[in-house]
């Protein structure tokens, strides 16, 4: 009993060995391990809490998931900045001494971090105005695909290819986005259609139309259209332009499907589709021709 007693004295004594001395406070292991275990402890549970607001609290509320993750993200930060003040006054931290610390972070915010910062600010506007959410279709540079995950410093994009492009926040906020999902699932296609000087231009229309309207990813309402757009070096230009709800994040499937029928109805209706060409003119200002051995003495 004596030699267990012993040894809790040791740990004790261990424990309470000064590290460094914060302002009026001095740090010992003690304070330390549990300052790192109170920290853990925090992101941990903020990190359930915000999975329970999105997926319990507000599951059963109006709101698209999209909304629901933001509000979760901030409730977190929330919670983590509170709870980092908590923490500290538990402990008996004095963070006076941190405002010169937090004045040099400033300046390398300033200069050295500032992409980090950029990001992040970026995120919260993302988050608060909401330009995209998750779920959204976009397009931002080279990067297309559907929002997956809206972090503090990036956003996450899955591609068609199933790859996820990890894309900074704030090219989201300097760059223009285009966002398919932004007013509806309800997205509008153009398919340009080029045919030969000739061609009956009412029968095109009417073979464009009917291509639309026996696809069942095209909505009937609003109608497809074409139009009639230019008379090319080539052939008419035309385009066909049709809605669709069920194919807005795979865009290339329906234009692939649709070109695929307008080819064939064209094929069945001799509707010829031109290629590129050219009509070359030879003209000669001599009179006479003459090979260049021509007119030498033999």
């Amino acid at each position: 009993m004596e030699t267990l007693l012993e040894t809790l004295r040791h740990i004790k004594d261990f424990l309470g060995i000064p590290l460094f001395k914060l302002g009026e406070t001095q740090l010992t292991i003690q304070a330390l391990l549990t300052l790192v275990f109170l920290l853990i402890a925090l992101f941990y549970v903020t990190g359930k809490m915000r999975n329970w607001v999105v997926n319990k609290l507000l599951v059963k509320s109006e709101v698209d998931v999209g909304t629901r993750e933001a509000m979760g993200t901030l409730v977190r930060y929330v919670v983590i900045g509170i709870g980092f003040l908590i923490i500290f006054q538990t402990l008996g931290i004095d963070l006076t001494p941190l405002n010169v610390l937090a004045g040099t972070v400033g300046i390398g915010i300033g200069f050295g971090l500032q992409n980090i910062a950029n990001n992040f600010i970026s995120g919260l506007i993302i988050l608060l105005e909401r330009p995209i959410k998750i779920g959204d279709r976009i397009e931002v540079g080279s990067v297309e695909g559907d929002v997956i995950k809206i972090g503090a410093r990036s956003t996450t994009v899955l591609t068609n290819d199933d790859i996820a492009i990890i894309v900074p926040n704030s090219k989201f906020i300097t760059e223009n986005v285009i966002n398919w999902s932004h007013t509806g699932a309800r997205v509008r296609f153009r398919i340009p259609v080029s045919v030969a000087y000739g061609s009956d231009v009412r029968l095109v229309e009417k073979l464009l139309l009917e291509v639309a309207k026996e696809n069942p990813d095209v909505l009937d309402d609003p109608p497809p259209g074409v139009r009639m757009l230019a008379f090319g070096d080539n052939g008419l230009s035309f385009e066909l332009r049709a809605w669709s709800a069920s194919l807005a994040h795979r865009k290339g499937l329906l234009i692939s499907a649709l070109n695929y029928a307008i080819y064939e109805k064209f094929q069945q209706h001799g509707i010829e589709i031109p290629f590129p060409q050219r009509d070359l003119h030879i003209r000669t200002g001599l009179s006479e021709w003459k090979s260049p051995g021509q007119g030498k003495k033999q």
